[in-house]
């Protein structure tokens, strides 16, 4: 086969590769709808219907649908992530035009690694737009996914600490204003955040609205919603806010209980990923003149290069299989 070819095909098969990768990270988070806001949508949906259905009770059921339908509209708005969200939620103060200079950084970073060990351009220039563009969203990923988790755990402790606040006769900006001081982080700034909202004049359901759009976690919608809800309709908060409670804790038992189940799946699917690595080793270890042709010539380095990405696409396949969302 002629060497133009060869460098054709090696070229086309980079770009499936890194379309591959591209697909595997952004698809299922563009594509999958909030499991939040599909229960919020059939909450209205039902709401609507029993007005319908209770002429009596007609101006409640209208006013919790109206309340339900507008959380919908701002959980739409939130599922519109941006950049700049998505770095204020993994905790960072950076700006757009920092991250961007830290993904060209990092991609020059490995340009320059790569043909100082004798990549080829191509493959070299490849490996920097893969590394460049798939780094930091992977480490702005995992930060994010730490801090949300971190909230996930402390939310029902909060919801209980507001419980007993309203039992005992504390308004809930009290209770909020307690939570601030008191609570860890990274919670304690969030609602040290609502407390400044309403300082500033936001009643106390907005404030809290804000939170969950700040927050993207079902324990805050689910904790917005209640709040929107009492304040429009009444009656027992420490009630609500109790169920709530006991959702939140057993929905953690749940999850703790899936981690487990899929404990045995996120073993096999390291494994896996970590073989082609172990036989190399092994390899050169053995027979180091057979495994040094794929770095010592051009196509071996291409073969390579798109092994590794080919690889990098199961393993997030993999990843996406054994995640599951409760």
């Amino acid at each position: 086969m002629p060497q133009e070819s060869i460098m054709l095909l090696a070229a086309l098969l980079l770009g499936v590769a890194l379309a591959g990768s591209a697909l595997a990270l952004l698809a299922p988070g563009l594509m999958a709808r909030d499991p939040m806001k599909q229960r919020v949508a059939r909450m209205a949906e039902s709401g609507g219907e029993r007005e319908g259905k209770q002429p009596g009770r007609g101006g409640r059921q209208k006013s919790i649908g109206d309340l339900l339908r507008e959380i919908e509209e701002v959980q739409r708005q939130r599922g519109r992530r941006t950049l700049r969200l998505r770095l204020r939620q993994a905790g960072l103060s950076w700006s757009k035009p920092a991250y961007i200079a830290l993904c060209v950084a990092v991609g020059g970073v490995v340009l320059a690694a790569g043909l100082v060990f004798g990549l080829r351009p191509l493959i070299a220039a490849g490996f920097a737009v893969g590394a460049g563009a798939g780094l930091p969203e992977l480490a702005l990923r995992v930060l994010r996914k730490r801090r949300m988790g971190s909230m996930e755990a402390e939310f029902p402790n909060v919801v209980d600490i507001i419980v007993r606040g309203v039992k005992s006769g504390l308004p809930l900006p009290d209770c909020l204003r307690i939570i601030a001081a008191e609570s860890r982080e990274p919670l304690r700034s969030e609602f040290g955040k609502v407390v400044r909202d309403q300082a500033v004049g936001l009643s106390t359901p907005d404030a809290i609205e804000r939170l969950a759009s700040r927050v993207p976690l079902t324990e805050a919608s689910f904790f917005a919603i209640v709040i929107a809800i009492q304040s429009g309709t009444g009656g027992s908060l420490s009630e609500s806010l109790a169920n709530l409670s006991t959702v939140l804790r057993e929905r953690k038992k749940m999850r703790a209980k899936v981690r487990a189940l899929s404990a045995e799946a996120k073993a096999s699917a390291m494994i896996i990923g970590s073989l082609p690595l172990f036989v190399t080793v092994i390899i050169y270890m053995t027979s180091p003149d057979y495994i040094l042709l794929l770095f010592q010539t051009a196509l071996g380095q291409m073969v390579l290069a798109g092994s590794a990405l080919w690889m990098l696409v199961g393993i997030l396949i993999m990843r996406r299989m054994i995640n599951f969302e409760i």
